[in-house]
């Protein structure tokens, strides 16, 4: 038999697929399944991006490029930094990547090994802790309090740092509680931070365009004082409806890009070329689609809040941004898996338990409202139906 590396055997993988898997399997015995699960916007891609990479592919642009991009698109990714965060930045620090997890996993790799450690939110993106413990660093853990909606506590975040602590990774509006933190919290860090200049930062913004009642994004490259360490991830995804298309960007501090630069020439060469054409016309076409899906998941936010909180023993927080909601189910008696593992077999809805996303997720379960009125609204009916 073949020995594979031990390493593998640390490396997590993605719930939110897994519970797609089993929801498909049960349709395709015949049963209807609302999905909750998977964070995917289901709107298209707007026409003009789509066109923009048709004429890419007409137009003769089928070869490689720049592993960082095509210069057009890192200047466009630099103005729309400018534009939304009112900081100007070089574009040759722009590394355009195959989807975010590519640029949560080089920071992990270039920053953990033994002995390292890494501090990242839980509940938090799975993908955090899954590249930190592959790196073969720690996670060290960073609360995220249902009290606090979610947000971190800058003074808490600073107790964890040690010697060993080599990155901190942040994320706001975040994924799956849909917490946003708010500017002075982020302030706060930003002067502790400065106490300590051998951590890096990695800022995960990637739902920076998805926000409610009046919420405002904060982002860690405002702050001048650490802006010599703070990787900032975004993309297009989430903004412009294009998960499969696989392109999102990494903006790394000048000091750290050449080696982020390397992982991704041994990793993926480049970026699907009309890919990265469809990206630019995004940026620097017309944003009234994006502002249109915003107000959309509104709606839906305020709906599947106000029945989540009808239905005995659920209890939910509004989200500020994103489009989760993380409902407390600790009145159910359940924990977070067969909570899961209920609502899909018996329900018909399909859903991500909450320690999917980290030891402080158990009692919640994430619904991704990334889906119709008419589909959250008939979610919450079987699941009253079930409980």
């Amino acid at each position: 038999m073949v020995t594979l590396a031990t390493r593998m055997s640390r490396l997590g993988t993605d719930s939110a697929f897994e519970v797609l898997a089993r929801a498909k399997a049960l349709e395709a015995q015949g049963r209807n399944i609302v999905h909750m699960g998977i964070g995917q916007p289901d709107f298209p891609t707007p026409p003009h991006i789509v066109e923009a990479a048709c004429k890419a592919l007409r137009d003769g642009h089928h070869g490689y490029t720049p592993a960082g991009g095509i210069p057009e698109l890192r200047q466009a990714v630099a103005d729309d930094i400018h534009k939304y965060r009112g900081v100007e930045i070089d574009p040759s620090t722009v590394l355009i990547a195959p989807g975010g997890k590519s640029v949560i996993f080089y920071a992990c790799l270039m920053f953990g090994e033994k002995g390292a450690e890494i501090i990242t939110p839980d509940p938090g993106f799975l993908s955090y802790e899954s590249a930190i413990s592959f790196s073969g660093a720690t996670a060290v853990p960073l609360h995220l309090r249902e009290e606090n909606g979610f947000a971190f506590d800058p003074d808490e975040l600073l107790s964890l740092i040690t010697p060993k602590t080599r990155l901190i990774i942040l994320n706001s509006p975040a994924n799956p509680t849909g917490g946003v933190v708010p500017r002075e919290k982020i302030a706060r860090l930003a002067e502790g931070l400065a106490k300590h200049p051998h951590v890096a930062i990695l800022s995960d913004e990637i739902y920076s365009r998805m926000l409610y009642d009046g919420h405002e994004h904060t982002s860690l490259l405002e702050f001048e004082e650490i802006r010599d360490r703070v990787i900032l991830l975004d993309g297009w995804s989430k903004t412009y409806a294009m998960t499969g298309w696989r392109i999102a960007y990494g903006i790394f501090p000048k000091s750290m890009y050449d080696d982020a630069e390397r992982l991704a020439i041994n990793c993926h060469s480049c970026i699907n070329t009309a890919a990265q054409y469809g990206g630019l016309a995004a940026l620097t076409g017309p944003q009234d689609e994006t502002e249109k899906m915003v107000a959309a998941f509104d709606e839906r936010r305020r709906l599947i809040v106000l029945g989540l909180n009808d239905i005995p023993g659920f209890s939910c927080l509004a989200p500020g941004g994103a489009f989760y909601a993380f409902a407390n189910i600790t009145g159910t008696g359940l924990s977070a898996k067969e909570m899961e593992e209920k609502l899909l077999n018996e329900a018909g809805v399909a859903t991500v338990a909450g320690t999917s996303f980290g030891g402080f997720g158990e009692g919640y379960i994430r619904f991704s409202y990334a889906t119709g009125k008419d589909q959250i609204a008939e979610a919450l009916k079987q699941i009253r139906a079930c409980l």
